[in-house]
Parts: C-alpha cells; sequence; structure tokens
C-alpha cells in the first residue's frame, strides 16, 4: 500500500469537508435556513420605501403580487413605489386599479389623490381625497392636510385684478372702436 504525501491528505480532507451534506443546497449561501419561512415581500417593501429604496421596494412588492395575488394592498403598494419614482402614468394606472378592486381602502384613494394633483387633475383629486376622507372618518392628518391643499387649488381665483399691474395685460382703447391688448415684456 503506497501513502499518499501529507499536504495531499490535507487537500483531500478539505475538499471532503466542503462537500455539501444531505439538506444543504450547493447553491444556498451559508447560514441560510431554506425550511424556514420567509419575510412577506410587502413588509419588505414597506421597509424598503421607508429607507427610501424605492426601486427595490417595487421588487419585493412584485414579489408579494407573486405570492398573493394582486390584491389592493399589493396594487397600492405598487403604484406607490411608482409614484416615489416619478412614474406617474403607470402609477395612476396601478391605483384606480387598486380602487377598482377595493374602494373603500383608503391608502389606494389617498396615493390616487397624490398622483392626480402632480398631474394637475386637481378637480377628481379633490373628490377622491373626500371619499379617502370619509372613509378615514378624518382621522389620517396626512389625508387631511391633502384635502385642504386640493380645496384651495380647486377655489383658486380664476381672475386676478392685481396681475393687470404686476405685468400682465392691458385693455387700451385708440381710437373709436378699436382697442389693443398691451403687455410688458
Amino acid at each position: 500500500m503506497r501513502l499518499l504525501p501529507l499536504p495531499l491528505v490535507f487537500v483531500c480532507l478539505g475538499l471532503a469537508a466542503c462537500t455539501p451534506s444531505a439538506g444543504v443546497s450547493r447553491n444556498q449561501p451559508y447560514g441560510i435556513d431554506a425550511g424556514a419561512a420567509a419575510v412577506d415581500g410587502l413588509t419588505v417593501g414597506h421597509r424598503l420605501m421607508e429607507a427610501g429604496e424605492a426601486e427595490l421596494a417595487l421588487k419585493a412588492y412584485l414579489r408579494a403580487a407573486g405570492e398573493q395575488g394582486m390584491t389592493a394592498d399589493v396594487l397600492s403598494a405598487i403604484g406607490s413605489a411608482n409614484l416615489a419614482l416619478g412614474r406617474l402614468g403607470q402609477a395612476e394606472q396601478i391605483l384606480r386599479r387598486a380602487t377598482e378592486t377595493d374602494p373603500t381602502f383608503v391608502p389606494a384613494l389617498n396615493n390616487l389623490g397624490v398622483v392626480l394633483m402632480e398631474r394637475g387633475q386637481t378637480g377628481e383629486a379633490r373628490v377622491i381625497f373626500q371619499q379617502a376622507f370619509a372613509l378615514d372618518s378624518g382621522q389620517t392628518d396626512s389625508i387631511r392636510e391633502n384635502l385642504k391643499l386640493a380645496i384651495a387649488r380647486t377655489e383658486a381665483v380664476v381672475y386676478d385684478p392685481t396681475q393687470e399691474e404686476e405685468g400682465g395685460f392691458r385693455l387700451v382703447r385708440q381710437e373709436k372702436g378699436k382697442y389693443v391688448l398691451l403687455t410688458q415684456l
């Protein structure tokens, strides 16, 4: 019988120790229990949104959609992540779907109102905020503030008489029956 040189024995023993055992996958990171329950995608997404990581939160919300389905909560979360990323068209479309799925889901209504305000649709945003405020019984400060802002913007004065003095347009009569519109540009 021939003996292996001593360094080769250590290499063989080291490789034998690295081979996967019966319950461990080769691709599994060290210290991870594959049998343990995973953290909910919505929870992970909410934590990432709080940390300002909207792109990663969107991925977590999409994972939650795969696990739970397209519930109003998941759709609202996806819409709010798109809103945080500045994707207003996508956010509006998804948040409308969330409100169709559950018309009483207050966070989806509030976020839809925010999207509509950002897009300049203050009249519709006001109605949406009023619905959210009524369903919430006026308990959430942010919804109350959003509603106040929407009301203020919809009731803004269309014609401002001070605009004439501040370089706006002036109507000046030149001759009999002729008028000229002047501005200071």
